[in-house]
């Protein structure tokens, strides 16, 4: 077997590349976008096919290059379901097991928490933890949908029972580590060993750390797999051509099958939810759009930043209460309802014909 261990420090972030020779199959857990031509390189240096790009979440402080290993070498790209990035491939669940090679097979392990989408991947006896469980540490579980309480649960509950010896990979470390294990971070590991879940919710909660510099690129990005627009057009023809049999998946095929899942509201009906009053609304657009125009009292949370960001609204809180979602035209709010109800709440609602039918009807 082949089993690389790769780091850019720029993010300190490690990419991992696990290759079977016999089969000439490899996969990728969390490339990085400025190491593509060293991959490209290594891949064709050692005979190999890349069969899957695995994520172990979107990332907030680098932009993957899942998309772009897609594009050059037919990689599949896999990432949770829980992530939002709707362009991937695969969108993984609990449980899944990806096989490669002569046999060779790597089981996810859904550890959220740092976000709701993290996942660990195990393969033997090495364990990629991500940004859920580092060396000495944990991911921060501030933004993009953080929970402290959930990160101590699977750490605890589900690493932390693999066998002693298992050896942990982390996502980053900041010290020139590169691996430890299974026993050593469930003994020595200072936010955890010996805490309780309470302690390590205030430990969490005290980090004050500073906000990602790459966070307002990376996220948007990485929810398409780390392509920029022109990329993304790129890859739709490509994989037409590609694939001229198959049905074709845009951006107005995932909004209508959105539609079937969620509950639209017409504009007179939305008006009279909010006379009525105790429900939340919610403007999906970008910023510069909200600036432009937007519904009195309505909250702004574009829909790119959605799974990251919705925990810090203490409007969001109470998942039960009802909430009301508009964008340009209808399209992009009801992707964000089914987001919000994979996330838990109760009572979400999309308005038909966004702002602009808005506007229509009071004209």
């Amino acid at each position: 077997m082949i089993f690389k261990q790769l780091f850019d420090p720029e993010t300190w972030t490690y990419t991992y590349l696990i290759a079977d020779p016999l089969g000439a199959e490899a996969i990728i857990i969390d490339p990085v976008n400025t190491h593509l031509d060293n991959y490209l390189a290594l891949f064709e240096a050692q005979g190999l096919r890349l069969k899957y790009s695995l994520e172990t979440h979107v990332h907030a402080d680098h932009i993957t290059a899942s998309g772009l290993l897609r594009q050059r070498l037919g990689a599949q790209t896999a990432v949770s379901q829980l992530c939002g990035a709707d362009n991937a491939d695969i969108q993984i669940k609990d449980g899944d097991v990806f096989e490669f090679g002569s046999g060779e097979r790597v089981k996810v392990i859904a550890t959220p928490g740092h976000t709701p989408g993290s996942l660990s991947y195990l393969w033997r006896d090495r364990l990629f933890t991500g940004d859920a469980l580092l060396i000495g540490g944990c991911g921060r579980t501030d933004f993009q949908g953080g929970d402290a309480g959930a990160l101590y649960d699977c750490i605890t509950q589900r690493l932390f029972t693999l066998p002693d010896e298992t050896l942990v990979y982390p996502g980053h470390d900041y010290q020139g580590r590169w691996v430890s294990s299974i026993i050593q971070e469930r003994e020595t590991n200072p936010r955890l060993a010996g805490k309780s879940r309470e302690q390590f919710i205030a430990i969490m909660n005290g980090l004050d750390l500073p906000k990602p510099r790459l966070i307002d690129q990376a996220i948007p990005a990485n929810r398409y797999c780390g392509l920029d627009e022109n990329e993304r057009q790129d890859a739709i023809a490509e994989r037409e051509i590609a694939h001229p049999v198959r049905t074709r998946t845009t951006p107005q095929d995932w909004v209508a099958a959105a539609k079937q899942q969620i509950t639209e509201v017409s504009v007179e009906a939305a008006r009279q939810l909010l006379k009525e009053g105790n429900i939340v609304l919610l403007d999906v657009r970008e910023e510069s759009e909200f600036a432009q125009a937007h519904i009195d009292d309505a909250l702004l949370l574009p829909r790119g930043v959605l799974e990251f960001k919705y925990a810090a609204l203490p409007e969001l809180a109470d998942k039960s209460k009802t909430v009301l979602l508009y964008c340009k035209t209808g399209g992009r709010s009801a992707l964000a309802a089914q987001t919000l109800q994979n996330l838990g709440y109760n009572s979400v609602l999309s308005m038909a014909g966004g702002i602009e039918a808005w506007q229509k009807s009071v004209g």
